[in-house]
């Protein structure tokens, strides 16, 4: 729709360049009969000027006619924003791994997929090993001995204090209880640390296998284990993230650091998800400067509402910068051509009956009550004026040059 009306404005611009250019009756002077002279004089150009191809030129009389207006950049606080992009991250803490306490066989696994949530201390499996056996009977055994041990103790110190035992029996039974005292407590924190509880441990209770529970709640984005595969605790079965702490991590450029605030609000959309718009604010902006692609990492809380989590999924984002002042000009002054966008200048004060008007490329940003941000690629000559009204006549006046030089 946008290109039909700028193909109907080029040919009424058009249509009125040629009504100003060639409005001659009978007896003006012309020839209207010699063909040559006559395209010789409809060019369009009475002062009789050369202008190279490309170039746009309008008379004073047409620039009035069209209200063309001349200003400049003018500072106004804008709601702008910061483009930024990175992933949906979580904090080392909110990420763990599931291993085997001990060496031992894996039995009983639950039929677990990447993707499945775990709540906390479920058992996830279990873990098989003759040496749990040997470990409980030492236990059982030196227990039964300390018992023994203290039994005989309390004897020769009462024998002792009837003057009927021995100090020296005394004190190598004291040494045994206090010996076997700390290897039972000793073999207790193994067995504990195997989940093996040792409160009621009997020869009839003695377990062969110990469960392998989940350390925390959260999904399983890993599973490196089996029924029957031999572990060693260095070996990583699992990996659980909770996504409570869910963030964001994203790169902002060099140039847009200074900025950049804590408690800043942020959009984003999760592309692979969809077009919903997401909102979080900026909670820590990093220390380190990555001098690769000149980038600095800002870590953003989301609010409640957030997108499905998975791992390392890329977002897009923009950081509001409420009320930062900027330079912008009307909406209607930039135009549109393609990919590009630009704005018209001229020197409005030169002599002369025709002005020349120059394109400069230009990055619009967020328009807000009918301003836009912008940003200059291109230098604006020393003299010149923007157009700040009337910007699409001088466009659709570039255009009809390109359609005469065609023709």
């Amino acid at each position: 729709m946008k290109f039909i009306n700028i193909s109907i404005l080029v040919v009424a611009v058009t249509l009125l360049l040629s009504s100003c250019a060639h409005d001659h009756t009978e007896g003006d002077g012309h020839k209207h009969g010699d063909e040559t002279t006559q395209h010789a004089e409809d060019d369009g150009h009475d002062n009789g000027e050369d202008h190279e191809e490309g170039e746009i030129h309008l008379t004073k009389k047409q620039i009035e006619t069209m209200n063309i207006q001349f200003g400049e950049f003018s500072e106004i606080k804008i709601n702008d924003y910061v483009s930024a992009t990175g992933t949906l991250g979580l904090p080392p803490n909110a990420l763990t791994s599931v291993s085997a306490k001990s060496n031992g066989f894996i039995k009983n696994s639950n039929k677990y997929v990447e993707g499945s949530y775990v709540k906390k201390g479920v058992i996830m499996a279990y873990l098989e090993n003759p040496e749990f056996i040997q470990h409980q009977q030492q236990y059982l055994e030196v227990a039964a001995e300390l018992v023994f041990n203290q039994q005989e103790l309390s004897r020769q110190k009462s024998l002792l204090e009837a003057n009927a035992g021995i100090e020296k029996n005394v004190q190598r039974l004291q040494s045994e209880v206090n010996m076997k005292n700390a290897t039972l407590k000793g073999i207790a924190k193994q067995l504990s640390y195997l989940n093996i509880n040792v409160d009621n441990l009997t020869p009839d209770n003695i377990v062969e296998r110990i469960p392998i529970y989940a350390p925390m709640g959260g999904y399983i984005t890993s599973i490196k284990m089996h029924n029957g595969m031999y572990v060693t605790p260095e070996i990583e079965l699992m990996e659980i993230v909770n996504e409570n702490h869910l963030h964001l991590e994203l790169d902002i450029f060099e140039s847009d650091i200074s900025t950049i605030h804590e408690d800043q609000k942020i959009s984003y959309i999760v592309p692979a998800l969809g077009n919903t718009v997401y909102d979080g604010e900026v909670h820590i902006i990093g220390k380190e400067f990555n001098t690769e692609n000149k980038t600095v990492r800002i870590h953003g809380h989301l609010e409640k509402i957030r997108p499905k989590f998975i791992k390392d999924l890329f977002v897009e984002a923009k950081i509001w910068l409420t009320d930062q002042t900027v330079q912008a000009l009307p909406e209607k002054a930039i135009i549109k051509d393609g990919a590009s966008s630009y704005i018209y200048v001229a020197n409005d004060q030169a002599e002369g009956d025709e002005l020349k008007f120059e394109q400069v490329m230009v990055m619009p940003g967020t328009t807000d009550k009918g301003f836009t941000s912008v940003k200059l690629i291109d230098n604006i000559p020393d003299g010149m004026k923007i157009v700040t009204e009337g910007a699409y006549y001088v466009y659709a006046q570039s255009k009809a040059g390109e359609l005469e030089h065609e023709h």
